[in-house]
Formats: C-alpha cells, structure tokens, sequence
C-alpha cells in the first residue's frame, strides 16, 4: 500500500514548477513526504542536538522530524523560506522535544560562527552537525556555466561545510556525528549539473578525509547520496518536461520520498552505526546500478 501511494503521488507531481530556488515546499503539489507514520521513534537520540542546514523542507525536514521522533531537540538553519521552516519547527516540537529556526545564509563564512553560537546558546551543547543545504542550477551546454553560477554553487554545498565544521568541532567529542548530503551524481555524474555533481564529489571525499582526521577524537563523519528525491529543488530548477520524467529512469520507476531517507540519517547519528565511519549511503531506487 505505501509503495501505491508513492506511485500516486509520483503522477499527481507531473509538470510543476517554481520560479525561485531553493524552493518551497507549501507550494508543492503534492506536499512531499516528510513524516512516515509507520516509523515509530525508540529513543535512540535521546538527549541529543542537532543542527540541520536546509532543514526547513525536503529532505532536512524528514530528516527533522525523525530526529525528534528519536528523542533530539532539533535546530533548523534556512535562507529565507519562513513559512516552511515554522511548520517545520512546529512538526519538531510536536513530538515533544524543542526546535529552534535559525535564517542565516551558510554560504557566507561569517555566519558559521553564529549559527553555531546560537544553537549552543540554546541548548548547551551540539552532537550532530546535518550538513544538507545545497543548489543547483542545470545546463544544457557546460560553457553556458559562468564564474558567477561556479561561485554560488560551490560557495553554498561545499565551502558551508567547511565553515559550519570548523565552528563545530570545538563542541563535539566522542560519539558526536557529522552527516554530510551527497548524491547520486557524485558516483554516475549528470551533463547538465556538472558543476553541482562536481561539489558533491567534492562533499564526498571531504567526508572520507575528514573521518580519517577527526577519528582520533572519537567524532565519526559518513555521507548519504540520494537519488531523485520529491523536494522543492525539484521543481524550482527543472522543467516541467524534465519533473514529469523525474525518477523514471530508475529501477523502482519513481522519484523518492524525503521520509524514505531520514532512517538512514537516524542510523547515521545514533550508536547503530558505531562501527562506520567515512562512509556513503545510497538512496537512489537502484538509479546508480542502471547507468
């Protein structure tokens, strides 16, 4: 039945589009899934914070709301998606644990420190750091990619890593976490991101590297690299020929959900994972095993 629904909503989503970007998700039709009803919280971050970048919508809020599930207060830090980043805190604090909503643009190195400032101030301490933000902006032709585009997507999925992991470590110790996003075009590549597939392949050997530095201090570091996924990103950078086919070129023929990655993220962040570090997880509906 749940994997009907997922087909369903895969039809209803054909040929939307958004003119801004990242995006908003209270304009989506239909609304991703962002909280899986059959997934029931035991407690498995309990007494835990964690801070998600681009936590407002897509998959930071699935990933949001399932961290509270598990018992974590939650901060969020978005652009200037305020109404998708309320409902979201709402959704956090709706599972009896606190939120905090932070707008600050990652991009910018000066606001790493008080991101991380604020959620410390807040909460007393900081276990797990949700690297997820990130842009895209396709091409068609790779000379149509200007130093401007280079710039902003670079600055905005890779350089706020940077920034935000540098004001974080000084907090976190031993069985602390950082999770990176990557993606599926970091492994297969894709003609019209190309600079966006080459900051995830940057993302992802940042997160090898630095499991190899940080491991001394106990502090594990992996990734995870969804394929299509139902987000705001999807219809505010395609088009409609392009949503309609989005995901049918996988092995499961749809586009996924943002509630069908938030378990690895959990897995990731608790004690489940104890024995991985450095590490990627692949949510891609077998989108990678087909290229």
């Amino acid at each position: 039945m749940r994997e009907e629904q997922f087909e369903a909503m895969h039809q209803e989503a054909r040929g939307q589009t958004q003119e801004q970007q990242p995006g908003v998700e209270y304009a989506m039709k239909p609304e991703p899934i962002y909280d899986d009803p059959d997934y029931v919280g035991s407690g498995k971050l309990t007494g835990k914070v964690a801070l998600i970048t681009g936590g407002d919508s897509g998959i930071g809020r699935a990933v949001a709301v399932a961290y509270a599930k598990e018992g974590a207060n939650v901060a969020i830090v978005y652009l200037n998606e305020g109404k998708d980043a309320e409902k979201t805190k709402s959704l956090i604090e709706g599972y009896g644990v606190k939120a905090l909503k932070i707008a600050k643009d990652v991009s910018q190195p000066e606001n790493a420190q008080a991101i991380i400032d604020t959620v410390i101030a807040e909460f007393g301490q900081l276990n797990i750091l949700v690297n997820n933000a990130g842009k895209q902006f396709p091409q068609d032709d790779f000379l149509s990619i200007t130093p401007d585009q280079l710039k902003e997507t670079f600055e905005t999925n890779v350089f706020s890593m940077f920034y935000l992991i540098q004001a974080a470590i000084p907090h976190l110790h031993k069985e602390d976490t950082i999770i990176n996003t990557s993606s599926v075009t970091a492994y297969r590549g894709a003609p019209t991101l190309i600079d966006y597939s080459a900051t995830k392949g940057a993302i992802t050997t940042l997160t090898r590297s630095l499991a190899s530095s940080l491991i001394e201090k106990g502090i594990r570091v992996n990734a995870v690299a969804p394929g299509p996924i139902w987000t705001p990103l999807i219809p505010a950078t395609f088009s409609k020929e392009k949503v309609e086919s989005h995901g049918e070129d996988t092995l499961m023929k749809r586009r996924g959900q943002p509630s069908e990655n938030a378990p690895a993220y959990v897995y990731l962040a608790s004690r489940d994972s104890s024995y991985i570090t450095g590490q990627t997880i692949h949510i891609n509906g077998g989108d990678y095993i087909t290229s």
